[in-house]
Order: C-alpha cells, then structure tokens, then sequence
C-alpha cells in the first residue's frame, strides 16, 4: 500500500517511530538488534506500510531509557502507547483486517510453541551437559528461546485483543453484550537476555506476511552474530513495564418473555444440534460476563468433538459474532492427536471451510516430527493429497532441515520423494539444505 493511502494515524504514529529512532544510537541495544534482524520490517514501520508489535515500541523505549535517562522514557510512554492504538486501529479496520490478523495469530501461536518445545530440548541437554563451555552456551540459548516465548505470548494477546475489537465493531445487535471497557490491551514484555553476546538458536518473525511465514525473522538464525541489550537498560525495562490489559464486558439484562401460546410437539432436537447450540449460547453468556476463563474451556472441550460437528458449530459460532472464538478453538485442535488433526482437516474440507483447513494445518506443525510424517500418510491414504502438502509445506517454512529430514524415519520410501518435491516448491535453498540435512541422517537423497 502506498504510503499516501494510509490511515492518517498510521502514518503519524510512522512519524512518531522516526523521531523516537533519531534520540537512539541505533547501532546498539534492541534498535541495532531489530536492524540487524529484519532491516525490511523495520523499514517497513518507519515508512508506515506496518505498524509494529507493541513489544517492539517497549523495547525501544527501554533504549531510550538507556540513552537518555528513564523520566524521558516515562514521558514518551503514554504518547507512545496512544499514537500506537490508534494506530493499529485504523490499521485494522481497513478491508480484510481481520483475516490478516487472524493469519499472523496462527503464526505467533506456532512461534509459541515451538519455542516451548525448544526449550524442553535445551532443559535436557543442559541436565546432561558436563563441560562448562557447554553450560554457558545452553544457558545462552535457553535466554534466548525464553525471548522468543515472551514475544511470542506478548503479540498472540495483542493480537487476540485487536481481534476480538473487530468483532465486537461487527457483532449483530442481536447479541450486543453492552459496551467493552478495555485495560492496557498490549503485551509488555519485560526485556530481554542482557549477556555479553549471543547466538540465538531459533527465528521468529517480526512482520511476516501470511504467504511467507518465515521472511523477515526478528530474532536470527543459528550463528547469525549480533549486539545485544546493554545491561544497564534492565532498571530502566523493570521501571517502564506494565501488564496486559484484561477484557470485561457489562452485560446487558434482557427482559422477561411474554408467555408464548404452546405449540405442537415437533421431532425430537438432535443431541448433536442441541449441544451446539447450547455451547454457542454459554459462550453468550459467558463473555457476557467477563468469564474468560470459563469460556476457554467451553472451547477446549468443544475441540474434542467428533469432527464432522464442527464445521457446524464454526458457523453458529461466527453467526453470533463470536469468529474469535472459533480462532482460538481451531488453536486448540491444532494439539489433537494426528488421525483426530486428519479427521478435522477433513471434515472442514468437505464442508467448504478451505482456509480453516489450511489454517488447522499450518497451526498442526508445532509437533514432533514422528507425528508430522504419520499425518502426512494419513491424509495421503485419506485422499487429501492437498491438505498433506499444505501440512507439508507450511512445515518445510518454519522448522528446521534436520527437523524436516527426522521425518523420513517414520516411511523413507514413500517420505522422502514428497519431502524433496515439496522442499524445492518452497525454494531450491530449502531443497538443497533438506539433500544435505536427509544425507547427514543417512539417507540417499
């Protein structure tokens, strides 16, 4: 989009961004780290084709708390964080602002997850490691896949919030629960490893697009050398940070019902149907009341359904303007066992729910590799050739060549010509590293 069609308060909080960066030395602390890891996004902020995350705005203004002193900081905090909502605001009203975010929540819930599951293998090869150089390089990555996990849980709340803002502006008066009263509503994340140096063992991406999950990383790759925080910003990240903003609703009482005349009896509802509707309607209520909580695990008991159910509860759900609701049950399913995953994927296939499926499946590769492969054969007997190259392909994009190659194991014969075939529609670099990462687990690639 070009930059005279942008929102007015993109393009201010754009400005805004550029005199923030001019107080920095650039070269140093997370601004130099943001440059070094993704120049394109933070262009891309500068100019006001992106509106960052909100704990990339906190991180440099834990610079400027080190440059400048934290009552400088403390100043430019609220004009920060209201030229920043108003911002994205804006941002996201325009045409397909919902389904932007709700791609880059998928992304940032499989970022959160295979942060956790790096940090699980780390944890492990640190109980087992004996040589002190070894310790302090664990302990150096352990810092900064615990960075990624923080960010990651950061923008997966803020994104959840600019959602759910949408859908509350879109909810049909029908189901009007009164009127939102929002806190903060923005991650805060708290700072990140302040170490001499470092080399981060996972990526991340800062602004990535839905067709490029992995294109702009803000935090390297392994190896990639960088300049980390000073650690005299910590005081000044201890005094700036705040805490995420919870939602609550007031809830409007309905009136009492006029006796209505008694009607024939009719067929029997259907259980299934029934309990649909019955979950759509406490959702309602719910919500209605500020349960959060409760309502989370309306949705995780709901993912366990038998698959063919859901694409029914999908459009009641989105029916009541509850189409966040329905994003965080298809997270949820996303955990479900690989035949249950293959059911679902299906089952939202064959009822028109394309981009769901996709969804599922791109959300479905924060597993283990045995679990990806069996997947992958199941759709395959299933006939779903497509979703099992999405699967594919999505994992291809965001995990590692050993990771892809550790795939083979489960059935080389049939694996490994799709694993190839799929790794050279990404880019011939993902097909040549996948050759090598296969030969080096003893494959004939």
């Amino acid at each position: 989009m070009a930059v005279g069609q942008l929102p007015d308060q993109v393009r201010e909080f754009a400005r805004y961004l550029r005199d923030l960066l001019g107080r920095l030395d650039q070269a140093a602390g997370w601004c130099g780290v943001f440059w070094q890891r993704d120049p394109d996004g933070m262009r891309a902020c500068l100019d006001g084709a992106e509106v960052p995350p909100w704990d990339v705005v906190q991180a440099l203004l834990h610079d400027l708390a080190a440059d400048r002193g934290i009552p400088e900081a403390e100043r430019e905090t609220d004009t920060a964080r209201a030229l920043h909502r108003a911002s994205i605001a804006a941002y996201d009203a325009r045409p397909g602002g919902h389904e932007l975010l709700s791609d880059r929540l998928d992304m940032m819930l499989t970022e959160q997850r295979i942060a956790l599951e790096r940090q699980a293998d780390l944890t492990r090869q640190l109980s087992a490691a004996v040589d002190a150089d070894d310790v302090d390089r664990i302990n150096l990555d352990l810092a900064w896949v615990r960075d990624d996990h923080d960010r990651a849980t950061a923008r997966c709340a803020e994104i959840q919030e600019r959602m759910d803002r949408l859908v509350e502006a879109e909810r049909p008066s029908w189901v009007d629960l009164g009127t939102a009263v929002s806190g903060d509503g923005f991650g805060v994340y708290p700072g990140g490893p302040a170490v001499p140096e470092a080399s981060p063992s996972s990526s991340s991406p800062f602004l990535s697009s839905p067709s490029s999950p992995s294109s702009s990383p803000l935090f390297p790759s392994p190896d990639d050398e960088l300049r980390v925080p000073r650690q005299d910003a910590a005081p000044a990240a201890e005094a700036l940070d705040g805490a995420f903003g919870e939602r609550g609703y007031e809830p409007v009482p309905a009136p009492d019902p006029e006796p209505a005349p008694q009607a024939p009896q009719g067929p029997a509802e259907d259980p299934a149907t029934r309990a649909t509707s019955d979950a759509v309607r406490e959702l309602i209520r719910l919500r209605g009341e500020g349960r959060s909580g409760e309502a989370h695990g309306v949705l995780v008991e709901a993912a366990g359904w038998p698959a063919d159910r859901l694409p029914v509860f999908a459009a009641e759900l989105h029916r009541a303007g509850l189409g966040a609701d329905w994003a965080t049950l298809l997270w949820e399913a996303a955990s479900l066992p690989p035949d249950r995953l293959v059911a679902l994927a299906d089952a939202l296939a064959g009822s028109g729910r394309a981009d769901d499926c996709r969804k599922l499946l791109r959300q479905g590769v924060a597993r283990p590799a045995p679990e990806i492969a069996e997947a992958i054969i199941a759709l395959i007997d299933a006939g779903r050739e497509r979703e099992a190259r999405a699967l594919l392909d999505s994992y291809l994009r965001v995990r590692t060549p050993e990771d892809v190659a550790r795939c083979a194991h489960t059935d080389p014969r049939r694996l490994i010509p799709l694993l190839l075939e799929t790794a050279r529609g990404v880019s011939e670099e993902h097909h040549w590293d996948l050759v090598h990462a296969l030969r080096v687990a003893g494959f004939s690639a």
